[in-house]
Order: structure tokens, then sequence, then C-alpha cells
């Protein structure tokens, strides 16, 4: 049964001009597995063609655990120590990495392949829920415009399909908030147990990643605000679903922690009440909204901003205001942060591109139809090719060119040590700049230089010291090292240290480009591995 939306008419006066101009609006509807099976297609493709490496997290914090878990062998963060992350996440890669074992397919493709691909599945999800949530708010148009708008994003395409906990939270958000009474229009149908699963899903969001409970936090309130039974949606909802999910998600932690351990509390500590994360680098307040979801949106900014003042969809836009304010209050900012709020941002997008492409009719009398498409297909036409003609590019050259080097130079070596190639790795250059033992997949010794951060505030870790002094800690480092049979580091370290390396029996044995231009440090063109000759 279609829904009832913005644009839906009554069946009262149909020869009514404007009923008539409203109906138009009302496109046949795609199948939810006609969206699904395309968004699959769309995705697989999106996640073969992703290439680059964009945060350490996406490795260090879900494919290395998970590589522990499954094998026996892997690095864990400082994070894993201090019990401020839940295995929640990793353990969805575990699965899969044993099931490739248990198949004989973890193989170097595969291992660099699969959990993309994996993740490409959960994000086609997150397509199809983005097009239910916009039909059941706008209609049929909007949704396929909304839809338009999210696979052809720069940022959604570069971001979505990698293992970053934010990537499976913005699944888990957009499929949640489908759900949610207080986010549909109160003419439509609730689903059987609609709110009950609404909040399962968000409290898993929140075990995955507890600042998701930013989102929920306001959803929440909206919810009670319009309930009936407040302290029943209290008690007998909220309460129950977060306790069980909470409880669900300690005994997991127990059971790989080996002690009790309170996941979202040691977040919130280290995270909010003693500014941890500043540690990575701090952000001026208007970041987000100078920079970085400016950014992340791209030319869809002036498209959505349309849609939230024309839409009047103040709850929906309202949560985008919320989540991106209350992160702006935070000193330590970055892109994916904000990822689950970017595609309701591209749902408003789609707004402004269905009322580009709505026929309108004069106030008088209908005109010709060649005249109505006349005033609003050329705009549409130009609106359609800025857009592709800047995010296509954009997503290209970000998933398949920039910050290349530090993920071909993994798969280099993990082709490498499958022939009995490498022995032992050094890497010189700053931490958590390549994947590890998830992409290589040999039980060998690798050595890379620490960043945890210091108890005592102002003591430069080994990786910065490094980068402020290659030479000077190089030639202090090897006075202790055990020789590595291969050492990698970029170009701009290279340069400075390469005679020190063949006086100590080195050569170059490849190079692969990493990227153009510089983002945080000195221009990192390439990245160069050397190789012990003797």
């Amino acid at each position: 049964m279609r829904q009832r939306h913005k644009y839906a008419v009554s069946s009262q006066n149909p020869s009514d001009p404007e009923e008539q101009e409203k109906s138009q609006n009302s496109d046949p509807s795609a199948s939810p597995r006609s969206v699904l099976a395309l968004c699959l297609a769309f995705r697989l493709a999106n996640a073969l063609l992703v290439q680059t490496y964009f945060n350490p997290d996406e490795h260090w914090q879900a494919l290395e655990v998970a590589h522990r878990i499954a094998f026996g062998y892997g690095h864990l963060t400082w994070e894993w120590k201090k019990g401020i992350r839940s295995y929640l996440h990793p353990l969805v890669f575990a699965l899969l990495y044993k099931v490739l074992a248990l198949l004989g397919l973890d193989t170097p493709w595969f291992m660099i392949k699969a959990p993309r691909l994996l993740q490409s599945l959960f994000s086609a999800v997150g397509d199809l829920y983005l097009y239910k949530l916009s039909n059941l708010l706008f209609g049929d148009r909007v949704a396929k415009w909304a839809l338009f708008s999210q696979l052809t994003n720069w940022f959604m395409f570069f971001c979505f399909t990698r293992t970053l906990s934010n990537s499976l939270e913005t699944v888990l958000t957009l499929v949640s908030l489908y759900y949610w009474p207080c986010m549909r229009p109160s003419s439509s149908k609730l689903p059987f147990m609609s709110r009950k699963l609404a909040l399962a899903i968000a409290a898993f969001a929140c075990a995955i990643r507890p600042t998701s409970a930013v989102i929920w936090l306001y959803v929440g309130l909206l919810e009670l605000l319009v309930t009936h039974d407040r302290l029943g949606f209290i008690f007998l909802e909220v309460a129950p679903v977060g306790i069980l999910v909470l409880g669900l998600t300690c005994i997991l932690d127990h059971w790989m922690y080996g002690s009790w351990i309170l996941v979202p509390l040691n977040f919130l500590k280290f995270n909010f009440l003693s500014s941890g994360g500043d540690y990575y680098g701090t952000h001026p307040w208007h970041w987000y909204f100078t920079q970085g979801f400016t950014v992340m949106l791209f030319t869809f900014l002036p498209f959505s901003v349309a849609g939230i003042l024309h839409s009047k969809q103040w709850k929906l836009s309202g949560l985008i205001a919320w989540v991106v304010g209350l992160y702006s209050t935070l000193g330590h900012k970055e892109f994916r942060f904000v990822l689950p709020v970017l595609p309701i941002a591209l749902i408003f997008s789609g707004y402004s591109l269905a009322s580009l492409s709505k026929p309108e009719y004069s106030n008088s009398k209908r005109t010709g139809s060649s005249n109505l498409c006349s005033k609003w297909l050329p705009k549409l036409k130009l609106a359609i090719f800025l857009l592709l003609a800047t995010n296509i590019p954009m997503a290209l050259y970000m998933s398949v060119v920039h910050q290349r080097g530090t993920e071909d130079v993994m798969n280099h070596l993990s082709k490498e040590a499958l022939e009995g190639k490498v022995n032992s790795v050094l890497f010189l250059m700053p931490c958590h700049a390549t994947p590890y033992y998830s992409t290589l997949h040999r039980n060998i010794p690798m050595q890379f230089l620490d960043c945890t951060p210091s108890e005592e505030k102002g003591i430069p870790d080994e990786s910065d010291r490094f980068m402020v002094d290659p030479v000077g800690f190089v030639s202090e480092y090897t006075k202790n090292w055990s020789i590595p049979s291969h050492i990698v580091l970029f170009e701009s370290e290279e340069k400075r240290l390469r005679d020190f390396l063949i006086s100590h029996s080195f050569r170059e044995a490849t190079r692969f480009f990493h990227a153009h231009f510089k983002v945080d440090r000195d221009l990192q063109a390439s990245v160069v591995v050397y190789i012990l000759t003797s």
C-alpha cells in the first residue's frame, strides 16, 4: 500500500488544476527488491574500486582486531588495552575471515577485498532504507532523486564501503530512522513492533559507536514529546531494550577482554570528560560548517539547503543541525564523525532535484506538455550535469588515486611474503600509516613507530621524534634493533635516510605512487621499500 506523503493529494476536486499538478509528483514506485538489487550491484563495484588509504581506524580498529581473533595474531592498539573499544564490530569481520579460511580463500586478493565487499552489502541495505525513508516522507519522485544523490555523492562513494565503524553506524542509523514513529508522517501505517525495532537497532548502533547516542538522544526526545504513554515508553521500551543490548555487549566484551569492561563508560571518560581525542589534533569550532560537512556535501550543498528550506521537514533537518552542532563543541574533529547525517542531507538534495523535475502549470489553464517541460528540464539537466561532472571525478580520484601507496605497498608485501621473500618489516613512517597483519596475513615480525598517548602532556612519542629528526632518530634506533629484511618509508624521509640505509647494506627495491599533494604533513609523494642485500 502506498504511503501518504508531502505531495499526496485528496480525492476531492479531481478537476482542480492545482490538484492535478500535485498528482504529477507521483511516479510508479520501484519495488524494494529492484532498488536493493541496484544498490547491491553499485556498492559491490564501489567496493572493488576503492583502493586508497583514508583513515587508520578502517584497518587498525576493525580488520586488525578481527584478524587477531580469527588467526591468533594481529596488533592491538592502546585503545584495546584501555578498554574503550567494543569487540562487536571487529567480530563481524572475524567471522568473515573464519569463513574464508575454512574455504581456503584466505589469499592476498580475498583478504584485501572481502571485508569491503562485505561492508558493501551492509551499505546497500543503508541505500535501500534511505530510499524507503524518502518515499515515506516525500513520495516516489523524491525517493528516486534522493537515491541518485546518495549514489553519486563523492564522499559516500569514497567512504561508505570502507570497514570503518562509522560506515556500519550510518547503515543502522538509516534503518532505525525509518521505523521511529516520530520521524514518520502521522498518517503512515506503523509496521508491527516498529518502535521496539527502532530502539533495538539504535542500541546496537550505540554499542558499535557510543557517540551514536548523540543521534538517538535527539530522536528519543522527539518521540517522548509525541508519544501518549511517556512512562511506558521510558520504562517498558527504552530501559528493557537498552539494558538487554548493553548486557549482551558487556558479556561479549567480557569474553574477549577476559574481565568485565564497560566500554561506553571508558569511551565517554576518554573522549568527552578528558578530551583524549585532542591528542590527535584539534580544529576550530566552525570546522564542520566551513570545511568538514560542506566538503562532504560538495556540490550537493546548495540543493540540500534549498531542500531543507522548501520541504519544511524540520524534525529531520533539525537532526543534522543537532549532530553537526554538538560535534562542533569537541576539539578533535573528523569527516567520518558526521557521516551518519550525510545521507539525511542528501535526502533534501533529492527533494530539490525532484522539484526541478516536476512539471508546472499556469494558474489559469494547462499548457502543452512540451511547454511544461521546457521551464524545468533545462534546469534539471544543468543540475545533473553539474553534480555528475564534479562528483564522479572527485570520487574516482579519491578512491583510486589519492593516498594509494600505503595500500599498494602492503598488497605487494603480502604477495612477497606468500612466496617466502619477506622475513621481517620495519615501518619508518608515522604510526598506523599502512594496513598491517590483516593485509600481510603472514605471522612474521613487524614493527612500526609507537604513538600511544603519554600520561604526561608534551612528551613526544616515537612517531613524532622520527618526523622531527629522521636521521638522528634512526641512528639511535639502530643501536638495539633486530635488522629487518624490509624497510618501508615515505619518499620525504627516504631522501634524508638514503645514505644511512645504503651504508647499512639496504638497497631500494621498489616504490609506489602515493599522492600528488600533501594532506597534513609534508608531501608524501611515494612509498619506498628498501631490502637487505646481505
